[in-house]
């Protein structure tokens, strides 16, 4: 059974900098697909970056340059490094992660992902 645990989120100030974490369990091998989802009030669940089994990376646009995405695959644990952070970040971020054995590349398609974590909430305020 394949568990997601997010933390890291948290309350900062514009152009601050959070790094969320995820440790996922139940996994035999790094043969899967990992990446951040976040969802604001009133607003539906969008993909933020993705990294695939090839180490290939896909980033939301209004992101790249800002987040990095990245994952240590011997402790399973997929990291979210944010930087300059805005209003417009704020949201609940869900870690995700897709069945094991196949190669993926890096994507931000919620089809994708299997399991999901239960969330943590990222506030920026002014």
């Amino acid at each position: 059974q394949v568990q997601l645990v997010e933390s890291g989120g948290g309350s900062v100030q514009v152009g601050g900098s959070l790094r969320l974490s995820c440790v996922a369990t139940g996994y035999t091998s790094s043969s899967y697909l990992m990446g951040w989802f976040r969802q604001a009030p009133g607003k539906e669940r969008e993909g933020v970056a993705g990294i695939g089994t090839d180490g290939s990376t896909s980033y939301l646009p209004s992101v790249k340059g800002r987040f990095t995405i990245s994952k240590d695959n011997a402790k399973h644990i997929l990291y979210l490094e944010m930087n300059n952070l805005k209003p417009e970040d704020t949201a609940i971020y869900y870690c995700a992660a897709s069945g094991e054995g196949l190669s993926y590349a890096g994507t931000r398609t919620r089809a994708n992902y299997n399991y999901w974590g239960q969330g943590t909430q990222v506030t920026v305020s002014n």
